[in-house]
């Protein structure tokens, strides 16, 4: 089993930073990538941004140029790291990694229950 342990959201203004943490612990033989995803009130989960195991990275349109994501790969653990912050940003946010169980096994995703992001305008 693996679980993910979110932590540093907060209440913020308009314009400041934060940055996330995500530590993945259990079984794990290899992490094929790690993400984040946020959900609003009463809008479906969206990505934010994910990075790959060969330190490729993505990010959604609404964050790019403000969000990085980056991964201490030793340490089984991604970061967000959030600039220049909206009230649009204001969301639960939840971290996502893709594990392979073991050489040879299968693949497999997990969640963390989230960490509150609330940006004030």
């Amino acid at each position: 089993q693996v679980q993910l342990v979110e932590s540093g959201g907060d209440l913020v203004q308009a314009g400041g930073s934060l940055r996330l943490s995500c530590v993945a612990s259990g079984r794990i033989f290899r992490i094929n990538g790690m993400g984040w995803y946020r959900q609003a009130p009463g809008e479906q989960r969206e990505l934010v941004a994910v990075i790959a195991s060969g330190g490729s990275t993505h990010y959604a349109d609404s964050v790019k140029g403000r969000f990085t994501i980056c991964s201490d790969n030793a340490k089984n653990t991604t970061y967000l790291v959030m600039n220049s912050l909206k009230a649009e940003d204001t969301a639960v946010y939840y971290c996502n990694v893709a594990v392979r169980i073991g050489p040879g096994g299968s693949d497999a995703e997990y969640w963390g229950r989230g960490t509150q992001v609330t940006v004030s305008s």
